[in-house]
């Protein structure tokens, strides 16, 4: 199962986050700030996801591995969204 929402927040970024936000409470370490979640979801949605999963599991403490890792969700997101100017 949980190769299968990794697979789907891959492919579907919004999708897997309006279905996180609904059935679980993994986004609970970002209720006293709305504006994050509503920039990533629009912008940087895989990002967003990772970034959150950093907060949860490492308590916001990031060292170099983690910057690493939401370094390169960035850049996956920012693929995602220039991918279709390229195939004009």
């Amino acid at each position: 199962m949980p190769c299968l929402l990794a697979i789907l927040a891959i492919a579907f970024p919004r999708v897997a986050i309006v279905l996180l936000w609904l059935f679980t409470n993994f986004f609970h370490v970002l209720h006293n700030n709305l504006l994050i979640p509503v920039v990533g979801f629009i912008l940087l949605p895989l990002t967003l996801i990772v970034y959150t999963y950093m907060l949860t599991a490492y308590g916001g403490h990031f060292g170099p591995g983690q910057l690493v890792i939401l370094f390169i969700a960035a850049l996956l997101d920012l693929g995602l969204v220039g991918g279709g100017v390229r195939r004009r």
